[in-house]
Order: C-alpha cells, then structure tokens, then sequence
C-alpha cells in the first residue's frame, strides 16, 4: 500500500485493462498512482472485456489510487466507457486521451458527475499540435480537472518532431498552463525505453528543470528512478528548512543570513520541497 496520501504523486504506473494480472501487480508495485490504460494498450477486440474488467477491479477501493484512461472522446468505446466507469467507488479518476478543446473536458465532466452524484477529478491529455495551442482554456474548462499532461508520442507525429527537444516548447507551454489555472505542475509524459535506465534518469533531469513534477511509467523497474530524479537533494532539503525557519520569524519578504532573497512564492516552493523530502523518511 502507499504510504503517500496527501504528499504531491510522483510516480504514475500505467497497466494494460485487458490485463487484470498486471493490474494487480501494478497496485503492488510502490507506484503512487495506477493508470488502467483503456486506449492504446488495449486491441478493439478486447476493448469490452478491458472495460468489463476494469469495472469489476474498481466495484471496491484499491490500496493506491487508481485513474482510468478511457477512450477518446471521439471513438466508439468512450460513451460505453463512462457510462460503465464513472460512478465506481475505486475511480480515483479519469484521464481524457487526445482533448482538442474545453468542450471534451465539460462534456465528460457533466456526465460523470450525473453519473456519480459528485465530482470525478479528471486529467486532460494534450497530444495534438490544437490542444496544446488551447493548453489554458482547457485546464481551467471545468473545477473537475485536476491536472493536465502531454501525450508525447502523439504530439512528436502530430508536430512532425525528429528530435526530443523539439518538444521542449510545448512542455514549457504546459507547464505555464498548468501554472496559470493553478493546478499542480504536470507529470512528465512516459520513458518508451523500459531498459534504459541512465536515459530515463537525464530525461527526469531534463523535465525537473522545466517545472515538471513525478512522470508516468510503462514499467515497475523505471519508478525509482523517476523518485530519485524528483526527489529533492540534501541541500535543497536544508535551504527550504531555513526558509521556513525563517518565514516564521517574521513576515513579509526578507533575505537569510547569506542574502537571499526569500518571499511568500520562495516559502511556497520550500514547502513542497519539504513534503517531497517526506515521502523518503
């Protein structure tokens, strides 16, 4: 089980829904969340028993939380997917493949929340060239969302990208969306190359630096390194302690000892870095 609740998700394990067995495996993995993955993982000939599976997993509560990746909002699978998921007491929530405007998010977010009698927290996915474009307008489409993400090998085709940093713009893009609507930083989109550890760890580096928060994974041995990656290092731990030392001495902006500079946004940002820190204690 978790031990994270209330401390911001890192790690974020996706798992095929025509594989309960992986599924199963996945909520034992550490991961702090568990995506059942609906959409790309799963052949439209098993698309009815990754639903009816799925349903059966989350009639109760699971040990860690888990979201669904249903299908997209125009495929032939998403209405069925919804109408059998939304109100389930193990939904955590629903992640919305390949959103192109506020309209998808509204439209899922009224019926799910008909469907349960109360709100499902949903995460939009951006993966086209126009959702990226609507970043904003569709972080802030309706009070459920709760984050918002790229899909990565989507927008790289859509965008016609040969190399990964010609995604860099859209990734800050993101970011400051998801800033502006004031949801949490966005996780990074998932490592394809499950063997590669050393690159995983740089990619997390990379996406750390961008004001990314945690990454999605497509396999247990890739969630350390992703916890690694975002954990904060020692002194970052001892700066943001004398921060918060600091801030509760006395209010307003002020500099420590050394002459930094610290305000409520620098005091903000210690904070997190201290409820990271915690998850490894």
């Amino acid at each position: 089980m978790s031990t994270n609740h209330g401390l911001p998700p890192l790690t974020w394990l996706y798992a095929p829904g025509d594989r309960p067995e992986v599924v199963g495996k996945a909520l034992a993995s550490g991961a702090d969340v568990v995506l059942v993955d609906l959409e790309d993982a799963v052949a439209p000939d098993r698309k009815a028993y990754a639903r009816a599976a799925t349903a059966e997993r989350l009639t109760d509560l699971t040990p860690v939380p888990v979201h669904v990746r249903v299908n997209a909002p125009d495929s032939p699978w998403a209405d069925d997917d919804l109408t059998a998921l939304a109100a389930l007491p193990g939904l955590a929530g629903l992640r919305l493949p390949k959103v192109t405007s506020p309209a998808d998010v509204v439209a899922v977010a009224e019926y799910a929340a008909t469907a349960r009698g109360g709100t499902v927290p949903l995460y939009a996915l951006l993966e086209t060239a126009l959702g990226v474009e609507r970043a904003f307008d569709i972080a802030t489409a309706h009070p459920a969302v709760r984050g918002v993400a790229l899909g990565e090998s989507d927008l790289r085709a859509d965008l016609g990208v040969r190399q990964d940093a010609g995604l860099d713009w859209s990734r800050a893009r993101l970011v400051v969306a998801a800033r502006a609507a004031a949801l949490p930083a966005p996780s990074q989109s998932v490592y394809p190359d499950t063997r590669d550890l050393a690159g995983l760890a740089a990619s997390c580096a990379h996406g750390r630096a961008l004001g990314f928060l945690g990454r999605a994974a497509i396999h247990p041995r890739q969630l350390p390194v992703i916890e690694n990656a975002y954990a904060p290092a020692e002194e970052e731990i001892v700066r943001a302690e004398e921060i918060i030392k600091a801030a509760a001495r006395e209010q307003g902006a002020q500099a420590l000892p050394d002459g930094r500079f610290i305000d409520t946004a620098v005091v903000r940002e210690a904070c997190l870095t201290l409820s990271l820190a915690r998850r490894r204690r």
